[in-house]
């Protein structure tokens, strides 16, 4: 999210060396990201930096998804000028990412939340014509609700376009008080309704925020206040147990307990430290009875 602002482009292509090497596959952006970080206000530095590291790298075996929706049109104008989902907007946001990104396609277009403003129909077309032009291979819905994208996937159908076969939605193992409000502008967190279209249709689920902006391990991060509720210190003393047992970081237990659910997370990370816990604590699997408990104590 902060390559270009404040992560430097030199740490970042570290980083992306790092994260090739060891195994990895996908790449996270979006045309928005970091507008409230950049002096400009604008979005854009994120896929400037992957897309200057994809040139160098060419032919690198990693699979590129960027997001189209709230990129801010006039600079430090947010959200009143953030760019909706109109067929014009989304082609123009497609072309801009694309020629950051120096791609021809990108292999996942999120609609990165919502635009009630264009009717769905409309939505749905530009997005299976990007598909039908090969300007992108896959699609998913960002911060959707279920019944948005259901609608959504029946309209593709009906008019024999691509459909939706991703959600991303807000998800850790920890989870604020029902019904209070996130610090994070445009977040939707995933809900029992998403998980269970998810089975229904064969959705692929990807998680943001995963890991509370480190919160989990990190004093100087604390928790938003919608977490300080009983379900948190319950979950929290699992957690510890856990760790104890496994001989893992609490990161990786997190993580491992969403993967269990079927749950792809998304890490966002700004040292090699960060990126290396995450992708050693892949190999771990939590047993049937660390699930049973967590799911007990939530």
């Amino acid at each position: 999210m902060y390559f270009g602002t404040r992560t430097p482009e030199n740490h970042a292509w570290a980083l992306l060396d790092q994260y090739v090497a060891a195994g990895g596959t996908w790449l996270d952006t979006a045309d928005n990201y970091a507008f409230w970080a950049d002096p400009s206000g604008l979005g854009g530095a994120s896929e400037r930096v992957v897309g200057s590291w994809l040139r160098v790298n060419h032919g690198a075996p990693v699979k590129v998804a960027t997001k189209v929706r709230w990129a801010p049109l006039v600079p430090h104008r947010w959200p009143e000028s953030a760019a909706g989902l109109s067929a014009p907007a989304v082609r123009r946001a497609v072309e801009g990412s694309l020629d950051r990104l120096g791609l021809d396609a990108v292999d996942l277009l999120w609609a990165h939340g919502e635009d009630r403003d264009v009717p769905l129909s409309e939505v749905v077309g530009v997005f299976g014509d990007l598909v039908a032009e090969g300007r992108a291979r896959r699609l998913g819905a960002a911060n959707h609700a279920a019944w948005r994208v259901e609608r959504a996937r029946a309209l593709a159908v009906a008019t024999g376009r691509e459909t939706f076969s991703a959600l991303q939605l807000r998800h850790s193992l920890l989870q604020p008080r029902p019904g209070a409000g996130l610090p994070d502008s445009g977040h939707r967190l995933l809900a029992d309704e998403d998980l269970d279209l998810a089975q229904d249709a064969g959705l692929a689920v990807w998680a943001y925020t995963p890991l509370l902006n480190g919160a989990y391990s990190r004093s100087d991060k604390p928790l938003p206040a919608a977490y300080d509720h009983p379900g948190t210190r319950a979950v929290s003393a699992v957690l510890d147990d856990v760790t104890a047992e496994t001989g893992a970081t609490r990161h990786q237990v997190v993580l491992a307990w969403l993967r269990a659910q079927g749950i792809t997370p998304l890490v966002g990370v700004s040292t090699p430290g960060q990126l290396a816990e995450a992708l050693d604590g892949r190999a771990l699997q939590l047993s049937a009875d660390h699930l049973a408990r967590f799911a007990a104590a939530r």
